[in-house]
């Protein structure tokens, strides 16, 4: 594993989180650590051809968090100033004294900290210019407006970000790293009056040659909502549900809150019981992978300065770890899984990174062929999901299928189940592709209740 070479700005950045943790430790804390967040971004947007926005922001905060025994509080700031740094130590020193004791709070041991980490080549050196991204959003609505039966548009976005991370404590840790991202993304409009029907496409990528063409995002926007023209309502029954990749993601997002360590010590978590059985089929393994090259969600060490690694959530079927901080690994009498993460004013937390269910072996014709009646969904709304009974209620729309094939558009329809008995019968196509950090094949799950009309 090759350390990440740090910048010089990322460098400076250390030099004063650890000035600022030892100011905190002269004046009483037991132990500390400190964060800084900087990011630059630059937007596009407009509609019909008329620029709406052109902005670009840049942030520069820190935050505190000090320990007194077993009690902490966290202050942030953008000022920088030596003075604003004394006023903000001596804030977060107060109030640490003043909270209830948390039994679960503290640093990492030094021995566990991460004494190296691997680059993941996430940030693009180049910054693009404003019409850069005035042309890639021009590209993605004008192809989109060309597509026939597209009459109108909700606009289309270019987007750029740049942001860099440190992170000091005073257990020994010190690290940071620096990341970008691009993106493209257009909704439009198909048919009149009453009969309208919208949709959208979208991009992002860490490395701007990595980014889809905006043409290309453009005209399938428009093609997903022609295709949606004319959408009816079906009856309420019991079918097949195929789930579009877009929106397939959506079940893995299910999984990570229900596997979340605080919810799991709070017992309010449908899968509190279930670590080491098999709640998928033995087909389904579910990868999460932190330092994937160019990952959407990658980063080399977790937010408490603890190693990170690539595993497998769910091991042919079966749930093989929960998502730990230290906090929550200590009031399950567990360690840490590295997966905090955290904002300047508020305490770590777990959170996953890249995550995706890797591809079965059948082709997306081939998962619906043998499907005589069933619902291809391409968009959910709502949130209706119940993190503590697994149950699950979601606004659908897509398309019908009729003997294997996608009959006719579909809308204002309801997909109602648990998300026990859901994962249960999970079937994954062989059409993965890497869209956003969280993604997901082409999914099936049999005997579903759709309702509509």
């Amino acid at each position: 594993m090759a350390e990440q070479k740090l910048d010089d700005d990322t460098a400076n950045d250390i030099d004063l989180l650890h000035d600022l943790i030892g100011r905190a430790l002269r004046q009483g804390a037991d132990a500390a650590d400190a964060v800084m967040f900087e990011g630059i971004s630059l937007s596009h947007a407009r509609r019909l051809g008329k620029t709406e926005k052109l902005e670009r922001s840049e942030s520069r905060d820190l935050g505190l968090r000090v320990l007194i025994g077993k009690r902490q509080a966290m202050v942030s700031s953008s000022d920088r100033s030596p003075k604003m740094l004394d006023e903000l130590v001596e804030r977060t020193i107060a109030m640490a004294r003043a909270v209830p004791e948390d039994p679960f709070i503290g640093l990492a041991d030094p021995a566990e900290v991460a004494l190296d980490w691997p680059a993941l080549d996430m940030l693009d050196p180049e910054e693009p210019d404003t019409e850069t991204l005035i042309e890639r959003a021009r590209a993605a609505e004008e192809t989109a407006l060309a597509v026939e039966g597209v009459t109108n548009s909700e606009g289309a976005e270019a987007g750029w970000g740049r942001s860099r991370i440190a992170l000091v404590a005073s257990n020994g840790f010190a690290g940071g790293y620096a990341g970008s991202s691009h993106g493209v993304s257009v909704a439009v409009i198909g048919g009149s009056s009453a009969k309208m029907e919208r949709d959208y496409d979208f991009a992002s990528a860490v490395h701007a040659a990595d980014l889809r063409d905006p043409a290309e995002i453009g005209r399938n926007a428009g093609e997903r909502t022609v295709k949606r023209l004319g959408a009816r309502k079906m009856p309420t029954t019991r079918v097949p549900v195929v789930f579009d990749p877009r929106v397939a993601r959506s079940l893995i997002s299910h999984l990570l809150g229900a596997i979340s360590g605080p919810s799991i010590a709070r017992g309010t978590s449908f899968l509190k019981d279930q670590l080491g059985t098999r709640i998928f089929p033995e087909a389904i393994t579910i990868i999460e992978d932190p330092h994937r090259t160019r990952g959407h969600r990658s980063k080399p060490f977790d937010a408490e300065g603890l190693p990170n690694r690539r595993r497998a959530l769910i091991d042919s079927g079966v749930l093989t770890t929960w998502l730990l901080d230290l906090r929550s690994a200590r009031q399950l009498g567990l360690t840490s899984t590295g997966h905090a993460a955290r904002g300047t004013a508020s305490p770590p937390s777990p959170a996953a990174t890249n995550v995706w269910i890797e591809p079965g072996a059948a082709a997306p014709a081939e998962l619906m062929a043998d499907i005589a009646s069933g619902f291809y969904v391409t968009e959910l709304m709502g949130m209706g999901v119940n993190g503590i009974t697994g149950d699950y209620s979601r606004g659908a729309a897509g398309f019908w299928i009729e003997n294997g094939q996608l009959a006719f558009p579909v809308s204002d329809m309801t997909v109602a189940g648990n998300l026990k008995d859901m994962f249960a019968r999970l079937v994954a196509a062989n059409d993965l592709e890497f869209h956003t950090g969280v993604d997901s094949p082409t999914l099936r799950i049999d005997d579903l209740t759709v309702a509509g009309a």
